[in-house]
Formats: structure tokens, sequence, C-alpha cells
């Protein structure tokens, strides 16, 4: 907990110290999909996913981030598979599609059955991803942020983290993780990411990542205090109907509906998170 509060003062000093970065919109051409990637997002295999699509903008997310069919790919905390259903067939053809998920050596575990579903995790994540998208299985990859084979460091092209970096905050990890995730970059490898995003004066309580919510100078500052540069940031994800007031956090909105049918109309008229699209590149 110390160590979570020191970061989080050190990261409100720096909040004000960003370089000068380009911004793209939404609208702007730069970010639409190319032919390739608009085949896949209309897979029947991702019927179930197509409704995030209006809110999630995976075709001009990942173009921004710069992600090619030839690159090697790492998607940290995959969860449900949302973007991995999209990533691996993209890139299975050239490319290479590595799941990465958190250190789970300090964690503790509330039983023996969730310690042996987490640490057989990258064991069992190739099959699972094979079988949401017909890729074979040995061609998808899976590690702990800890253990990726040595001689695969220094080789990663794009390093993406959707809706996680809460996650590492609340877990005490955000240090420890990025650092190891900068370890995979390749020289001129960059790191996209997609933020639930506070509003720039919300309260602590709001924003330190216990609600989803972070703003976005913190996740600019965090990113900086682990050897990054941020080159790029897009509001194709941005949705000013979000407040990130709610008591119950960024799960009070789609698609988790965290109230249950208590107001789920003005909830699903708002849609999904307001979110922040930055690109980091590795500093020397």
């Amino acid at each position: 907990m110390k160590k979570l509060l020191m970061a989080s003062a050190a990261l409100a000093m720096l909040a004000g110290g960003t370089p000068a970065v380009a911004n793209h919109h939404e609208k702007d051409g730069t970010t639409m999909p190319s032919a390739s990637m608009q085949t896949i997002l209309d897979d029947e295999r991702r019927a179930d996913d197509k409704a995030r699509d209006v809110y999630r903008h995976p075709g001009q997310t990942l173009n921004f981030f710069g992600v090619k069919p030839a690159q090697t790919v790492v998607e940290y905390g995959p969860g449900g598979g949302w973007y991995t259903r999209i990533l691996v067939p993209y890139l299975a053809g050239s490319g290479q599609y590595i799941a990465i998920n958190a250190d789970s050596s300090a964690s503790n575990f509330s039983d023996r059955a969730r310690e042996a579903r987490t640490k057989g995790w990258p064991e069992a994540f190739p099959t699972t991803a094979a079988k949401w998208t017909g890729v074979d299985a040995k061609k998808i990859m899976a590690f702990e942020s800890d253990e990726m084979p040595d001689d695969m460091k220094g080789k990663v092209d794009r390093i993406l983290i959707f809706r996680s970096l809460h996650g590492m905050l609340n877990g005490n990890s955000a240090d420890s993780e990025l650092r190891a995730l900068r370890d995979m970059l390749a020289d001129d490898g960059m790191v996209g990411v997609v933020q639930h995003r506070a509003k720039a004066d919300a309260p602590y309580a709001m924003s330190n990542g216990s609600k989803g919510y972070l703003k976005q100078a913190s996740v600019v500052s965090l990113f900086e205090l682990n050897g990054f540069e941020l080159v790029s940031k897009s509001e194709v994800n941005a949705n000013p109907k979000d407040m990130s007031d709610y008591p119950g956090g960024v799960w009070t909105l789609p698609p988790v509906l965290g109230s249950g049918d208590t107001d789920k109309a003005k909830y699903e008229a708002i849609g999904e998170s307001d979110r922040m699209t930055l690109l980091f590149k590795k500093r020397p």
C-alpha cells in the first residue's frame, strides 16, 4: 500500500510534464482499418463481439497503433478474448501473437482450484484462443510477464494494453509489469494503451483505479517513470456522455451494467466508457 501511495504521489507531481505529441481523431483517414482487417472484423466468429465495435473501434484503434500483419504483437491481459479474436487471425500468416498475463508468483489465491487455473493459464490459453479463432494453437504463444524466454526479449514490435492499467495499479504491480513489458520491446517497439478515462479534475477516489478510471495525465506520467515517452494520442475511443463519476465505477456502464435493471436504459444510452487511446515508444 505504501508503494502504491508513493507511486500515486509521483504521478501527481509529474502530470503536467507531458511531451508534445501528435493528436489523431476518429474521422482521421489514418485510423481507418485495412481491407484485410475489415474481413476479420466481419468474420462470423465475431458475431457476439460486433455489438461492441461501435464503442471500441477495433480497426481504427489497431491502425492507429500501427499494428501490421507481419509484426510480433503482445496482448497484455487478454481476458475473455475480445481483441484476441481479431489479433490472432490478423497475425497468423506472417506475424506472431503473444498473450501475456501478470506474474502470479506474488498473488494470494482464495482456493487451490483458482491457483491452478491461474498458473496453468500459459499452457491452456493457446488452445482456448485456437477454438475462438480457428488458428492452430501452435501459432499462439502465452506467458506470464516474468517467464517470457530470454531469446524473445527485445523483439516485440507492439504491446497492446486494453483497459488493464487500473488492474495493475490496484494490484500494486504497475511498475514491475511495465518494466517487464519494456524489456520485451524492440528498440523501435511501441506500446498502445486504451484505458477508461477519469475527468482531469476528478477526485482521487474516482481516479485512482479502484473505480476503473484513471486520469490521462497520470497514465502518461506512469509510463514516463518506467522508461517510455508518449508519441501520439487519439480520441477514437472517446465518449463525452460518460461522466465517469458512478459510485459503482466503470462497471455501471455497458457491457457489465452492474446496477442491473436500475436505470438500465440510462446507462445503455450512455454506452461504454470514455477512453484514452495513447501510443508510447521505448525511451533509451
